[in-house]
């Protein structure tokens, strides 16, 4: 506890520049679990950057904290790379002091003679990892939390493949930020001299533009498929910054019958209307479909907050509103690029597809109905955009035609390394357009591919723990998961894979997956980025209803270890 007060009092000391912080840390004088909370250790640095609660505190995200990183990382660049590669890309999204944030950093990178490119405005994640590449930057910084409530803000790493950090500059980056005194040890300039001695330049709208051009290019039509596109689309940007270059992006391709949840329209990161701006739950969503049931819409569209993650509803025969998981979108869109690709001619020799290792396996069966090779990787979408650069670096950029997540990413190209709800929107527009035009729904063409490849339900079932102690149940959790199970539910444990050990060439990553009887699965691992372990259930099963009792017995004898 005396440590914690030492800290405390050097923060009322030092901490001055924002008064939010300075009220906080007044505010919380008297109470000591508050102060243990906030300064009991450095808020954590991986390969996910920073993430954490915002306000006061070594242990929340404020513009000390995000200095402090910045300096370590901008120490990390010129320890490791030659002068002419000092460049750094910045964007950000609508969240609290999103814009604060990416301005500390970039004053922190100019001051130790970084150039630094910044958006003049907030703009996705998928735009950020596009500029690192165009701009040929050593980093690039977007400032989020992506679907987290709106306490929350991030501040994601990116190398110069575009892709996330590794764990191998992860440990570099934050051996550098340990090294960093949080008052004393950053290095800044002020944003305005950065701008006027060009050591911060804004991104040009030619970049903005050309990212679109290279999103629309993605379109598997030719001249001949004369489809409607005058579908009718709801769609929510979830107050984050989807909106302009989704609506750009649709409208420059035809499709003008769009409507936009207005409460949800305009970046705000107090999410007034859905506390949780995910498109993975219900409650996210559930404005959307009201808005959906009152324009009898075709389709509702949502992304989350820094736009690379969306969510699909779309309207069954009852009239009635059906929200499609991360898998069955994921399907849905790897059968429609197969059998176009194969139509048009343009499916290269030897095809890619790249997912993790909690997606579907339905997926795989599908792949190899159209000679795809599917390659697996570890849950992270910084994984699939290592694999697309290592094809790159092979000369076989070309072969690879889609990879996808089940917690709603996809992308479908290689000029990002990262998920691309941009693309995600206007990819599953154009598929749900092509098949309203032949007299088929999606939800007609989801049933026949179950009825093609067997049913198959995923569930993820997340569990939270906070505070102090939260990292040390996680840890016995995985614990008891490594040792002594033989069974769940009567079904028997056919096979134990343990990705701490280091499995088919992929990293060490605490991951457990237990292969079932009747081609089942279960895969456990801690969140990298939120206090929660994290369960995937898969089920195979004669239909969904057989698939759905199972499932539920799987989860009540799950949940046994999980609640310690």
């Amino acid at each position: 506890m005396k440590h914690i007060e030492t800290l405390y009092q050097s923060w009322l000391e030092h901490a001055t520049e924002d008064q939010d912080i300075i009220n906080e840390l007044q505010a919380i004088s008297d109470s000591p679990e508050q102060k243990i909370d906030c300064f009991y250790r450095n808020l954590s640095f991986g390969t996910g950057g920073l993430r954490g609660v915002i306000g006061a505190g070594t242990n929340r995200m404020n513009i000390y904290t995000v200095a402090k990183a910045s300096q370590g990382l901008a120490n990390y660049i010129k320890n490791n790379f030659p002068k002419d590669k000092w460049l750094v890309a910045i964007s950000y999204d609508s969240r609290k002091k999103s814009d604060l944030f990416a301005q500390t950093a970039a004053e922190v990178f100019a001051a130790n003679k970084l150039n630094v490119y910044i958006y003049s405005q907030l703009m996705p994640t998928p735009c950020l990892s596009y500029a690192v590449r165009e701009l040929n930057c050593t980093a690039g910084i977007m400032i989020t939390a992506s679907h987290n409530p709106s306490k929350y803000n991030g501040y994601k790493v990116y190398g110069p493949d575009g892709c996330q950090i590794t764990i191998q500059a992860a440990n570099l980056i934050l051996s550098e930020i340990n090294r960093v005194n949080i008052f004393e040890g950053v290095q800044k300039i002020t944003f305005e001299h950065g701008i006027s001695t060009r050591k911060i330049q804004y991104i040009t709208a030619e970049l903005e533009r050309n990212y679109i051009e290279h999103v629309k290019k993605e379109s598997l039509l030719t001249p001949d498929n004369l489809i409607s596109k005058n579908v009718s689309i709801v769609y929510s940007p979830l107050n984050g910054t989807g909106l302009k270059p989704v609506l750009r992006t649709l409208q420059e391709s035809g499709y003008t019958n769009i409507q936009i949840v207005k409460e949800q329209e305009l970046p705000d990161g107090n999410f007034p209307t859905c506390p949780y701006p995910n498109p993975e739950v219900f409650e996210a969503m559930s404005l959307g479909i009201e808005y959906a049931k009152n324009v009898e819409a075709d389709l509702l569209l949502a992304t989350d907050p820094d736009c690379d993650r969306v969510g699909v509803a779309v309207k069954s025969p009852d009239g009635e509103y059906i929200l499609f998981s991360g898998n069955e979108t994921g399907i849905l869109l790897l059968d429609y690029i197969c059998a176009r690709r194969i139509e048009n001619g343009t499916m290269p020799e030897n095809p890619v597809f790249i997912k993790s290792i909690v997606t579907t396996d339905m997926a795989e069966r599908i792949a190899a109905h159209y000679g795809v090779t599917t390659i697996n990787v570890l849950t992270g979408f910084k994984y699939i955009g290592e694999q697309i650069s290592i094809l790159e670096s092979k000369g076989m950029l070309d072969s690879y035609i889609f990879g996808f997540e089940e917690s709603y990413g996809y992308l479908s190209g290689g000029y990002v390394r990262d998920k691309d709800a941009v693309a995600g929107t206007f990819l599953i527009s154009e598929m749900f357009a092509y098949y309203k035009t032949m007299g088929i729904s999606l939800l007609d063409k989801l049933n026949e591919l179950y009825s093609t490849y067997g049913y198959t339900l995923n569930t993820l079932h997340s569990y939270t723990y906070e505070g102090p102690q939260g990292v040390e149940t996680m840890q016995k959790i995985m614990h008891s998961f490594r040792h002594g199970i033989e069974q769940v539910s009567g079904y028997k444990v056919v096979k134990c894979l343990d990705y701490e050990l280091g499995i088919e060439g992929l990293p060490k990553s605490n991951v457990i997956k237990y292969i079932l009887e009747e081609n089942c699965s279960i895969v456990i691992r801690p969140s990298g980025t939120e206090p929660k372990m994290k369960v995937y259930i898969s089920v195979c099963a004669k239909d969904k209803t057989t698939a759905g009792d199972i499932e539920k017995i799987l989860v009540t004898d799950i949940e046994k270890y999980v609640q310690l």
